[in-house]
């Protein structure tokens, strides 16, 4: 009975030595978020054999139980994984990879003030900078007694001598001391909080808006505020508080 026993004990034994050692086709797919899943590179540490992925991430190659797969990419994280006995009875073997990170190095971008054209003997001054309304003033040319006898020579354009009789010229004109005015406002908006005008010039609130377009007015306000002098435009628009106040005061009797 005993010798049985001993016998079967031997035969299961070998049964089982000879499926963990038997070579099985696998198939598998890898899982991954990245787009392109191909040229993974599937390595059997064991054989020392390799495969790699095709588009959608599959690969097969022989394998056996206790096997070291490495699965390894450019774009993914190195990984590995041992064969067990359930991963040969799986139709398809799943396996999820991580997208690797790639850390770029820090960029640092300086910017050089004193290399400009003009540092680099392009330009003998820095070249003026228009606005929209300016470039279109400049476009239509100013018009003179001599300017018609200067267009044979390139001296002034024909568009610029039709500008000009047209009356589009002083139309321009007109269009750039507005559009001057609208910009010393946002400055002065920029400089002055809305208390600073309630409390300290006590202009009411619902007259703020009416007095900056009365100050935007004054040319000595303008110059003070482009050459960015605070306290000198402070001086200047409490004087013109004191009579814009003094213009609202009928309104209010």
């Amino acid at each position: 009975m005993k010798c049985l026993i001993l016998i079967l004990l031997f035969c299961i034994q070998n049964i089982g030595f000879s499926q963990s050692t038997e070579l099985v086709f696998l198939k598998g797919k890898i899982v991954c978020s990245i787009k392109e899943l191909n040229q993974i590179n599937v390595f059997n540490l064991r054989s020392e054999s390799s495969t790699t992925t095709n588009e959608t991430g599959d690969y097969s190659m022989f394998v056996k139980v206790g096997d070291t797969l490495r699965f390894k990419s450019l774009q993914t994280e190195t990984k590995d994984i041992v064969i067990q006995q359930d991963d040969l009875t799986k139709k398809l073997l799943a396996t999820t990879l991580i997208p690797k990170v790639i850390a770029l190095a820090e960029v640092e971008i300086k910017e050089y003030k004193n290399i400009n054209a003009v540092s680099l003997g392009i330009l003998d001054k820095p070249a003026k900078k228009y606005t929209p309304a300016e470039r279109r003033l400049a476009a239509a040319e100013e018009f003179h007694w001599y300017s018609p006898l200067l267009i044979p020579l390139g001296g002034m354009s024909f568009d610029g001598l039709i500008n000009s009789i047209s009356g589009r010229t002083a139309m321009l004109k007109k269009e750039l001391e507005v559009e001057k005015k609208e910009l010393l406002m946002i400055k002065i908006e920029n400089q002055f909080e809305t208390n600073y005008f309630t409390e300290k010039l006590k202009i009411p609130e619902e007259n703020v808006k009416g007095f900056l377009f009365y100050a935007v007015e004054d040319s000595k306000l303008m110059e003070l505020i482009n050459d960015k002098n605070k306290e000198m435009s402070k001086f200047r628009m409490s004087e013109l508080a004191t009579n814009y106040l003094a213009l609202l005061k009928p309104e209010k009797e």
